[in-house]
């Protein structure tokens, strides 16, 4: 049996853009990228903490040590600067192998999106 857990988390970054004329998916500062174990294109489910949207798009990878979360296109809509996000990224496993796997957890400085 396979199923589905918690590949990839980044916990509490804040919305640094939203630029709707893009066309599409979320800027994500590599080395948070890097640090979570999300790879350019990967599904990214996002959960923002401001209003309760959920939707999912795929990584783009932004400047290192910029801070930077960028929501592109359509999914601009859904957020504000300075909106609190959680991006999640999931993987399938068989059922043993998720007993044990540990997820990348990432804890940026939510005043700037930075790695502590």
């Amino acid at each position: 049996m396979q199923v589905t857990v918690v590949k990839s988390k980044i916990h509490r970054v804040k919305v640094t853009g939203a630029d709707l004329n893009y066309i599409g998916s979320i800027t994500i500062d590599e080395d948070l990228m890097d640090a979570a174990n999300i790879i350019e294109g990967e599904k990214v489910q996002i959960v923002n903490n401001n209003n309760g949207e959920r939707l999912e798009t795929y990584a783009i990878p932004g400047p290192r040590n910029s801070g930077e979360i960028t929501l592109n296109g359509a999914a601009a809509r859904k957020v504000a600067v300075g909106d609190v996000l959680i991006l999640i990224c999931y993987g399938m496993m068989d059922i043993e192998e998720a007993k044990s796997f540990k997820p990348s957890l990432v804890f940026p400085n939510e005043s700037n999106n930075k790695l502590n």
